[in-house]
């Protein structure tokens, strides 16, 4: 089974960018079909903001597309979230998630990032 752990998130100016890591650990993270998260403060559910499945597709959510870029680096085993021109409303817990290929069903999750974007 894999193990996410995301990193790179933090505070940033409206307009700044950052790039988000999710670092993959007891397997191959190239097996899995992946997706980034979001949680906002006070809400229970988690959208997902970016995909990336074995075949290379990148499916993104309106709210991002243009602005965050998902990416892999098989060599380090690391997904990487690149978020750019922030606004506000990207403020939330970013999490990774891994699931099998098939059917992507997200079964291993990170820990998540907090990432706050000020006006």
């Amino acid at each position: 089974q894999v193990r996410l752990v995301e990193s790179g998130g933090g505070s940033m100016q409206a307009g700044g960018s950052l790039r988000l890591s999710c670092a993959a650990s007891g397997d191959d993270i190239s097996n899995y079909c992946i997706g980034w998260f979001r949680q906002t403060p006070g809400k229970e559910e988690r959208e997902e903001v970016a995909g990336l499945d074995t075949d290379g597709r990148t499916p993104y959510v309106d709210s991002v597309k243009g602005r965050f870029t998902i990416s892999r680096d098989n060599a380090e085993n690391t997904v990487y979230l690149q978020l750019n021109s922030l606004k506000p409303e990207d403020t939330a817990m970013y999490y990774c998630a891994a699931g099998n290929p098939e059917a992507c069903q997200f079964e291993y999750w990170g820990q998540g990032i907090m990432v706050t974007v000020s006006p």
